[in-house]
Formats: C-alpha cells, sequence, structure tokens
C-alpha cells in the first residue's frame, strides 16, 4: 500500500512517513496541493491546514481512494465539507502514530469488503438472472417456510425480500452440524436465510422453530411438509423454468428448456434445432409450450 502524505510541514510529514516506514507502508511526501493532484496513491493523509491552499482538489480527485484528513481542530471547513465530497475520516494532529495506523487498516478493509461485496452481488445477480419464483413481493411478510422444487427460486426469492426490505442476509444451512449454535446467534437487524429443513428430523424441527421464535427469517424446504403443522406461515414455491444444475437431474423437456434459453441469442433456430437433435418444427413446438419466443 501505497500512502501519499499531503502536509506543508516538512518535519511532520517526514516523522510520519518515517514511522509509516517502520510498519511496511510504501510513502510519498507532497507539501502543496497542486503537485499532489499528479500522485497515484491508495491511501491520502490529507492536511486541512496548508496555508492559502483548499484540500478540496485532491478530496474530490481522489475520493474513490481512502482519505484521511489531518486537522488542527474540527468544523465544517476542515471536516465536515470534505467529508461530504468524499473524505473517509479525520485524525487531530497531534496523534499517535499507533491510532493512525488503526484508521488506515480499518478503512483498507470496508474497501475491500465493498469491493467483494460488489463482485459477488453482481455474479450472484447474474448467476440467477433467468430464475423465476413468481412471488408477489407485496404479499410476503417473514417470517415464512418456502417449500420449493427448486432451491435457486428460493435463493432468488430470498434475494428479492432483502432487497425490498432493504435488510442483509444471514445465511444459514441446516446440514451443518453446528447450526443450533448459529441459529442462536442470528442478529436481530438481519434476515435468517436458512436452507435445507428437509434435513431435520421431526425432534429437530420442533427445536429449530422453538429457537427461531421472535426472529425474521425465510426457511427453506426442498421436500413438501407433509403431515407436519409447522408455527410459521408456509408458501410454495413451484418452477417449471429450472436451470441446468449439476446437483440435479433434469428431465429431457427441462434440459431442452434450459438450452433454448441460454443459446436462442447465439445461434440461429436451424443450428440450434440441429444441435438438440430434434426438428425446426419440433423447435417451435416446444417454444409456444413454454413460452420461449425471442423478445424483439
Amino acid at each position: 500500500m501505497k500512502i501519499v502524505i499531503v502536509e506543508s510541514e516538512l518535519y511532520l510529514a517526514q516523522s510520519i512517513a518515517a514511522k509509516l516506514t517502520e510498519h511496511n507502508f510504501e510513502t510519498e511526501i507532497y507539501s502543496s496541493i497542486k503537485d499532489a493532484l499528479h500522485s497515484d496513491g491508495d491511501t491520502y493523509l490529507l492536511s486541512t491546514s496548508i496555508s492559502g491552499q483548499s484540500c478540496m482538489p485532491v478530496v474530490k480527485k481522489f475520493r474513490d481512494k481512502i482519505i484521511i484528513l489531518m486537522v488542527n481542530y474540527i468544523n465544517n471547513d476542515t471536516v465536515g465539507e470534505p467529508m461530504r465530497h468524499g473524505a473517509h475520516d479525520y485524525i487531530v494532529k497531534p496523534f499517535m502514530i499507533e491510532d493512525l495506523i488503526r484508521k488506515i487498516e480499518h478503512h483498507r478493509t470496508v474497501c475491500m469488503l465493498e469491493r467483494s461485496n460488489t463482485f459477488f452481488e453482481a455474479y450472484t445477480r447474474d448467476l440467477l438472472d433467468q430464475v423465476e419464483h413468481g412471488q408477489a413481493l407485496g404479499d410476503i411478510t417473514l417470517p415464512i417456510i418456502l417449500q420449493t422444487n427448486y432451491q435457486r427460486a428460493a435463493d432468488k426469492l430470498a434475494l428479492d425480500i432483502s432487497y425490498a426490505q432493504e435488510q442483509p442476509l444471514v445465511y444459514l444451512s441446516l446440514d451443518s452440524p453446528d447450526w443450533p449454535e448459529k441459529v442462536r446467534k442470528l442478529p436481530a437487524q438481519a434476515i435468517g436465510y436458512i436452507t435445507h429443513l428437509e434435513k431435520l428430523k421431526k425432534g429437530e424441527r420442533e427445536s429449530l422453530y422453538a429457537a427461531l421464535e421472535g426472529k425474521e427469517f425465510l426457511l427453506t424446504s426442498t421436500v413438501a411438509l407433509e403431515d407436519e403443522e409447522p408455527p410459521f406461515e408456509v408458501i410454495t414455491v413451484t418452477t417449471k423454468n429450472k436451470l441446468y444444475d449439476q446437483n440435479e437431474i433434469l428431465t429431457i423437456d427441462e434440459y431442452v428448456q434450459h438450452v433454448v434459453k441460454s443459446f436462442q441469442y447465439k445461434l440461429p433456430d436451424t443450428e440450434l434445432s440441429k444441435k438438440l437433435g430434434i426438428s425446426r418444427k419440433s423447435l417451435w413446438e416446444k417454444r409456444k409450450k413454454y413460452d420461449l419466443f425471442k423478445k424483439k
């Protein structure tokens, strides 16, 4: 990590740089805002007291980097306005180097988590893009137990509920031997997304239901809960449009649906029907049966 120090007091800047170097950080020092605009760092330690110079150009240009303000006192000009425009934090001079490093490491971790979250959110959305659950979110009130013939349909519904209610999901699999402890630790300000209810025996299910009292959750089972009356609302999600999943055996019709949905915009119908080993007429009939016609 390269840390750019923007500070007109040269002795202070050199002292900070020396101590950061001892902790294996790479540093660069700039004594003016104008020069710092040509820098390329991962973190910026930005003085707000450089005589005759506003720190705002650096804040606005490098707002996607970690910016920690070094201030002599706290007011709107030194802290409020810069943080509204992208600065992440501030530290009051004089300060202990350990306090500064804690702030740097904290924001470094937060930035890494934000990037990871952005990646996994985009990846998951793409993975479930063609999955349909057919549920109106306005009709769903948590907690619920969801019976489904396709786990990914439940996954899509859980994500949609999370976005609609602006609440994070906490995932928990009942296939894990330590599920009782994880259920106990489910946070109040989150939605528990709990899978594999079908893995539990009747007595274990009763213990689970008791432990879940008062919590917000979506509990899923890929097996119908026959001859059982859980203490929570049960809804059923059935989808005919399963995607290929290595953990499932699809029927011939399901496989054809998957291939058509995945390749109909990549291959002409002549080649697509040939790859499937069926006639173009048969392909048209399957499109009509499963409403798989191309969107114009």
